[in-house]
């Protein structure tokens, strides 16, 4: 679990974000991580492969992302097309 949390705040680094605006954090469910930040509207929480996929695949770049929040519904959006 934790490097699933590892890694996809790697990504988010990667990516522009400082922990505040966007970061992975473990739960209390072991099936479970959670993003959450400022930018993003509130928690998304899923298992650890569904969140790494989000976070590597549906986060755009910080720049890109600007003033704009995401939502939990964007990225459960983003995850349900083929």
């Amino acid at each position: 679990m934790t490097d699933a949390v590892e890694e996809a705040n790697e990504i988010l680094r990667g990516k522009g974000y400082k922990e505040g605006q966007l970061a992975v954090f473990p739960t209390p469910m072991a099936s479970k991580l959670l993003i959450k930040g400022t930018k993003i509207g509130s928690p998304f929480a899923d298992a650890p492969e569904t969140v790494l996929r989000t976070v590597r695949d549906f986060v755009p770049p910080a720049d890109e992302l600007g003033r704009h929040t995401l939502t939990p519904r964007e990225l459960r959006t983003c995850l349900e097309k083929p």
